[in-house]
């Protein structure tokens, strides 16, 4: 039977795992009356909840005499990790764009790693049938784009279909015909992406996705580049330098068949399987036969640039709500993630208790502590902090910039580009982007955007849509201003009044509501000056046996801020910690005793001088 290898493409919420869903649909993969969840290869609940590819995941169809392999794989660059390493298991790439939106940073991100690898794309723009599609002139950005990126003559050469994911058809024209559904981009797929290449040689396999299944292990996924597999077979795992790992034998070889993973007898070079029965082999491991003693050149991995600390969680309230709370339960679960996810570095800390772990971005520690804590986990967790670099030849500090393009109402342009300054955005473009919005382009420190999405939503109304991509590093740009206001800090613990908060509205706007547990040095509100302020949350009225003409005094209380995950973490200064638990975000300072805090300043205050 014919082969095809082919990775799916593009830009966070283009489309890519509604497309998938289609292709599946249409080629036989599920009968007719079998209930399938929409966005069928989004397994995860995380990435149900945000509409994100977080993991990527394969799939195979039949299509005529030929089965194709696709690989879904995630738009975020924070997950670019995954990208790099897929692209080298595929012969072909569909480059999914919106007709309305057109290229975007990621799109960006994911074709130049493509073209790099050689690999030639076939572009497909999705929603067509959106109100302000404009597919011709996103067909022109797209080619544009692949000239910037130097693609090659070949690789300019590329094929453009258009059609929706959403009501299942591709065509040759933007105008249909839409009754022959996903047989354009199938007979496409056979026609233009190469049969996969074969070496010659014993066994050889590079781990490209890792997971862990409770009855049959550790289970790595690649492409076979030469030879064959079966069950029982002895294998060496070697790694990038080419060092033995271990030395086994393969229990299970298990075939992508539809959304179905079956376990085969026999697999031969070009096809991508799943083998287990290695416990030591990991991402960018080679897996081969005894004989063999050189390993598969592994792509390198772009360096991180953002780093948190993770503590256990030390507030009086520890382990109400949890039931992993021990140091070495964190750590342990820490490190297992780095073994699967090479994006992530994890390092012992200098702290009692702690590690830190370093990412793409705030998105993917997010995501690892969202991960986290939904799996029954407290801890506290630091404000992110950018890892800086320095020049090996001048000495000089050097800080990771990103490419930042946000789509945004013409209105709202003027308080976006004033905030960008504010926080060192160097902008390089403003074109409009159809609508009345304009799209601009800016080059602007890690740092600087911590915290942004948050605040941009506010300024624009909810109208703005910001893209970050990592862009390189470059001279420190300069201080940039943080968080101008003081916190409200508990005095004491028990259980909030409403009467208490009724009271302190006039110091600034609440994080807690009556009822909720607070205890000593737990941050419960926003102060409205620039210094942190103790204030008592439980103090309760005094009663009199005088009577009011007020009905019973009902208080009224103005709706509290409420903190999500993202939120906490770059609102807290660096004397800060958000406390996360299954149930619970709470924010509180390092030091809960005032004395401590109070000393910690002292000692600090002549370093500023």
């Amino acid at each position: 039977m014919k082969l095809r290898n082919v990775a799916i493409i593009a830009h966070v919420d283009h489309g890519k795992t509604t497309l998938v869903d289609r292709l599946l649909q249409q080629s036989g993969a599920f009968r007719e009356n079998q209930r399938v969840a929409e966005r069928a290869m989004d397994s995860n609940d995380l990435e149900r909840e945000r509409g994100i590819t977080i993991l990527a995941k394969v799939t195979s169809i039949h299509w005529k005499d030929t089965r194709i392999n696709i690989v879904d794989t995630p738009g975020h660059a924070d997950f670019g990790g995954e990208v790099e390493r897929i692209l080298n298991m595929v012969d072909g790439a569909i480059v999914l764009v919106d007709a309305a939106e057109g290229p975007l940073p990621q799109t960006k991100f994911v074709v130049s790693k493509a073209l790099k690898v050689g690999l030639k794309p076939i572009v497909a723009i999705n929603k067509v049938d959106r109100a302000d599609a404009r597919p011709g002139s996103v067909a022109s950005e797209v080619f544009d784009l692949f000239a910037a990126l130097d693609a090659s003559e070949e690789q300019l050469d590329f094929p453009v279909l258009y059609g929706s994911a959403k009501e299942g058809w591709m065509a040759a024209s933007a105008d249909g015909p839409k009754d022959q559904g996903m047989a354009a981009l199938f007979d496409l797929i056979i026609r233009h992406v190469g049969a996969p290449a074969v070496e010659a040689g014993p066994f050889r396999l590079i781990g490209t996705i890792l997971e862990a299944n409770p009855y049959l292990g550790r289970l790595v996924t690649g492409r076979i580049t030469s030879g064959r597999v079966r069950p029982n077979q002895p294998a060496k795992v070697l790694d990038r330098n080419g060092t033995v790992i271990e030395l086994g034998r393969i229990t299970k070889v298990l075939a992508f068949r539809g959304l179905e993973r079956t376990a085969v007898d026999e697999a031969e070079a070009g096809d991508i399987v799943a083998v287990a029965g290695l416990p030591q082999a990991t991402v960018s491991h080679t897996i081969c036969a005894p004989e063999v003693d050189v390993p598969i050149v592994a792509q390198p991995i772009d360096p991180p640039t953002l780093a948190m600390t993770f503590r256990v969680n030390d507030s009086p309230l520890a382990g109400t709500e949890g039931d992993k709370v021990t140091g070495r339960m964190i750590r342990d679960r820490l490190f297992r993630e780095a073994e699967g996810n090479v994006a992530l570095r994890v390092s012992e800390s200098s702290e009692r208790d702690s590690v830190e772990v370093a990412g793409r971005g705030e998105l993917q520690l997010g995501i690892l502590i969202e991960t986290m804590r939904r799996e029954g986990f407290e801890l506290s967790v630091s404000r992110p902090k950018v890892l800086f670099t320095r020049d090996p030849a001048t000495e000089e500090l050097l800080e990771p910039i990103e490419e930042v393009v946000i789509d945004v109402d013409e209105e709202h342009s003027g308080v976006v580009v004033k905030k960008m300054a504010e926080r060192r955005g160097e902008m390089i473009e403003m074109r409009p982007s159809g609508g009345n919005r304009v799209r601009l382009v800016f080059y602007a420190p890690t740092r600087g955007l911590i915290g942004y999405q948050g605040e941009l939503l506010t300024d624009s109304r909810g109208t703005a849509i910001m893209n970050r991509l990592f862009h390189k590093y470059a001279p420190f740009k300069g201080e940039v201003q943080g968080r101008r206001n003081g916190v409200l800090i508990s005095t004491d613990a028990g259980e909030t009044v409403a009467y208490a908060l009724w009271n302190l509205e006039d110091r600034g706007p609440m994080m807690i509501e009556p009822g909720w547990k607070v205890y000593r040095g737990m941050i419960v509100g926003e102060h409205t000056r620039g210094n942190d302020l103790d204030v008592n949350v439980l103090k309760g009225k005094k009663l009199t046996n005088i009577r009011t003409h007020s009905k019973d005094e009902a208080v009224r209380l103005t709706p509290p801020i409420r903190m999500t995950l993202e939120k906490a973490l770059a609102y807290i200064q660096d004397d800060e910690l958000v406390e996360v638990t299954p149930k619970s975000i709470r924010l509180r300072k390092k030091l809960l005793d005032p004395n401590e805090r109070k000393k910690a300043e002292r000692t600090r205050e002549p370093e500023q001088v």
